[in-house]
């Protein structure tokens, strides 16, 4: 339980202990800094301890905010500092130093809380202070004061701000506009009753699966029922977040499933669409995987130029400000969050054309959706990155090359043509990342079944996708290459399956390409998370992109097509079980081992 110590002088009628308790502290009160120290002393190393000033005055939502929100080791709002065991020992060491400067003696007129997050400040330590906005939280310093404070405290609803600060900032019109003004009660239910954002999620998970499930039915009544279910598996995806932020149930394993839950609940769909369609004679896995695919590398495109940029020094560009210029007008701002088709507007688009439609014609709205929005924006990106003047951090380029997912292969190549690597151009290197990956997928798609002409093919992709990383990644556009090797890769399975011609190949793939997708996925957000990437050994054992792509084509050479069907199978089984079973590993881990909570309030997927 965390312990909170009241300091200064008691305030009669004051509510700030209750406040205190029913935010889940045990409630300690110090006589003066020298017991406020000996009491900070006495609390557990391994539990969250705060500081409050007992003449503190606000809302209960501002102490909320200010002292249980666990993504940060220490944070303060005026009257109260609070800190997780990250920061205990800066907050000890700014203690001692305030109870010496003080003497001992009680503290009259400032706050002992805020005098110990200015010295935290002082001591360049990173203290979070959560936006108020007209939550109230002061120490006043008379009578007047305090009953001005009241009513001010009076005058507010913090429920209703509560209620309002649960919804994402930045949304899409649909989330907006059709499911939050709702969703934002089923979160406020749901903390009522002691659910957790991680059952929400799970809960969500599962509405998408029996959706899948409906959708391989293949008949009307079961595309109906597919594309309601799917609407419902998103209030809840909302909910999660909304009950996360409403409660501040932040969590490292949260965010993990809270994000790859998302992909898995989309392609599985995507599988349960296409088996509605096979039983009704309509063979659609071609799509399905290829709407797969669109997908995925959109997401990459995101990923890495986000990972690119964020640290960025002179990271101006006039398409940025052309950029900003337009979300200035209010109408645009919604127009352009809508035609990048995000997880909302998308997962809307699919569940109607399920109901009213079939899977063909759903998978071919989804492909053109996908493609016109993933143009926009890495056109959009491309002009940024080439009339901007930013210099990349060592960090940005480490990401990036984590990113890339290179193998033994395609780093023993990088090796070898590092010095030539360096006399190229900053363009030429995407350049060649592309020319390599258009090669592989070219000859993989007009190469006779059994010919070694795509084997040749993925061994020259080796190679250019190792001189490809053979240099840090910091050039303008270096951000292109993870995507470039994503699609590379996803499309060479793709063509070798399509050309295999015979019943289960396409649906091999598509199973050997999620299984590697959420591999890929996986090393996000360790990065996002701070994590880093995978162990190196898991990304040997898989093989690296190129080493993968040259296995597949391999195979495709050497076997029969059944042959190929069953390869691709076992493939898709054993990679899957490796990073499923490590990924696991690793985040659960994490987890009981206190890493710090993330939540991602960035673009929506």
């Amino acid at each position: 339980m965390p312990t909170a110590i009241l300091t200064g002088q008691p305030v009669p009628g004051s509510s700030i202990e209750g406040d205190l308790r029913s935010l889940g502290y045990d409630v300690r009160t110090a006589s003066d800094p020298a017991d406020a120290e000996t009491l900070l002393a006495q609390v557990p190393g391994d539990q969250r301890v705060a500081l409050v000033d007992a003449r503190f005055v606000g809302h209960v939502h501002a102490l909320r905010l200010g002292l249980t929100d666990p993504r940060f080791p220490l944070a303060a709002i005026p009257g109260a500092v609070t800190a997780q065991p990250a920061g205990r020992q800066a907050l000890t060491r700014a203690v001692a130093r305030e109870t010496s400067a003080g003497g001992g003696t009680a503290v009259a007129v400032d706050s002992l809380a805020d005098r110990v997050a200015t010295a935290l400040d002082a001591e360049g330590t990173d203290v979070q202070r959560p936006e108020l906005g007209s939550l109230v939280a002061a120490v006043p310093a008379d009578p007047q004061a305090r009953n001005e404070a009241r009513q001010s405290v009076a005058s507010v609803d913090d429920e209703a701000i509560r209620l309002k600060s649960a919804v994402k900032a930045r949304d899409g019109f649909f989330t907006t506009f059709c499911i939050s003004p709702y969703s934002r009660y089923i979160a406020r239910w749901c903390a009522r009753r002691g659910l957790t954002p991680n059952q929400v999620t799970t809960a969500s998970l599962i509405t998408a699966l029996i959706a899948a499930g409906c959708a391989a039915t293949g008949t009307r009544g079961g595309f109906v029922a597919a594309g309601l279910l799917l609407i419902f598996s998103f209030v809840l995806d909302c909910t999660d977040g909304q009950l996360a932020r409403y409660s501040l149930q932040y969590s490292t394993l949260g965010a993990w499933l809270d994000a790859t839950f998302d992909r898995a609940k989309e392609y599985a769909y995507y599988a349960g669409l296409a088996l509605g369609a096979a039983r009704g004679g309509d063979d659609v896995w071609a799509l399905a995987l290829g709407a797969m695919i669109l997908q995925t590398c959109r997401h990459v495109v995101d990923f890495s130029f986000n990972e690119a940029n964020h640290d960025a020094t002179a990271n101006t560009s006039p398409t940025a400000a052309l950029s900003d210029k337009l979300d200035s007008v209010g109408w645009t701002v919604w127009v352009r969050r809508m035609i990048v088709l995000p997880i909302g507007e998308r997962w809307a688009m699919i569940a109607v054309l399920t109901a009213l439609t079939t899977p063909r014609i759903t998978f071919y709205a989804l492909l053109v959706g996908c493609a016109f929005a993933a143009t926009y924006t890495t056109a959009g990106r491309v002009l940024r990155s080439l009339t901007r003047k930013a210099r990349r951090t060592d960090r940005a380029a480490q990401a990036l090359a984590d990113l890339a997912d290179s193998g033994p292969r395609g780093l023993g190549f990088a090796a070898v043509l590092k010095k030539p690597a360096r006399r190229l151009p900053g363009f030429a290197l995407p350049a060649v990342a592309l020319l390599g990956g258009v090669l592989v997928v070219a000859v993989s798609a007009a190469a006779g079944p059994g010919t070694p002409w795509p084997a040749l093919a993925a061994l020259v992709y080796a190679v250019t996708s190792g001189l490809a990383v053979a240099r840090p990644l910091k050039g303008a556009l270096d951000w292109l290459i993870p995507p470039v090797f994503r699609a590379a890769e996803y499309c060479t399975v793709l063509v070798l399956a399509a050309r295999a011609d015979v019943n289960g190949a396409l649906p091999a793939a598509f199973g050997l390409v999620a299984a590697v997708a959420y591999h890929h996925y996986d090393t996000v957000y360790r990065i996002r998370g701070g994590a880093g990437a995978p162990p190196a050994w898991l990304v040997r054992t898989i093989g690296g992109h190129e080493g993968r792509t040259l296995l597949v084509t391999l195979l495709a050479a050497v076997l029969t097509a059944s042959q190929f069907t069953v390869a691709l199978t076992a493939l898709a089984v054993a990679v899957a079980l490796v990073v499923l079973v490590e990924s696991i590993r690793f985040w659960v881990t994490a987890h009981k081992g206190g890493a710090p909570a993330v939540h991602d309030e960035g673009e929506p997927a």
